[in-house]
């Protein structure tokens, strides 16, 4: 049995310090994904996007398991977020907030693999949500991120924080909000949850 872990090999990525920012550079990886809108904390839309994304992912490692004898651990998931008015965003008017939630998948896995699997998970589970999963690529490319350490509901001064991280290089912001979520909100100690929070950049030509 062959196994990998992405999670190790990707260390440098996945790891911020929670003391300071830093800038790095996201090359292109392949991610179940899933698009959505509305408030995360209310919407059954959400809570159905994220059981639907952890099947998949679940029945694609299990097939792999089987089929092709390598062995992997399922990676966190992940989530890109805006409006179509950033304010609204910012200022935590949840109801229109937008989505894609996601979960990286090794490069072995392919489009064929992934339609079997689809299809088995649909076959057992039922879920109408696994019918929107797509695999795609993204590259994200030049970032700024640091590690934060609480609840989802005290990230203000992390983004904050971040923000003007990237300001102080002349880094202005582009894309989407990123967040990678390291702990299950179910186990953990509020306190102590950890989530990468992820912002693409651009240099600022003067």
């Amino acid at each position: 049995m062959k196994k990998i872990d992405l999670r190790k090999e990707l260390k440098e990525l996945y790891s911020p310090s929670p003391k300071e920012a830093e800038v790095v550079r996201i090359p292109r990886f392949q991610f179940l994904m899933l698009d959505g809108s509305g408030d995360p904390n209310s919407s059954l839309e959400f809570q159905e996007a994220v059981q639907a994304l952890y099947v998949a992912a679940y029945t694609l490692k299990f097939m792999i398991k089987k089929e092709k004898e390598i062995d992997y651990p399922v990676m966190a998931l992940e989530g890109l977020w805006w409006a179509d008015d950033m304010t609204s965003f910012m200022t935590g008017n949840k109801e229109s907030w937008k989505w894609t939630l996601m979960i990286m998948q090794p490069k072995f896995v392919t489009k064929s693999l992934y339609a079997k699997a689809l299809k088995t998970a649909m076959e057992k589970k039922g879920l109408s949500a696994l019918e929107k999963i797509r695999l795609e690529s993204f590259e994200e490319g030049l970032c700024v991120q640091i590690m934060h350490i609480g609840t989802y509901a005290q990230e203000g001064p992390t983004i904050q924080n971040l923000h003007a991280f990237a300001r102080e290089r002349d880094l202005g912001l582009t894309g989407k909000h990123h967040e990678i979520y390291l702990s299950d909100p179910r186990k953990a100690k509020p306190e102590k949850m950890k989530t990468i929070v992820r912002q693409a950049v651009q240099r600022i030509k003067n």
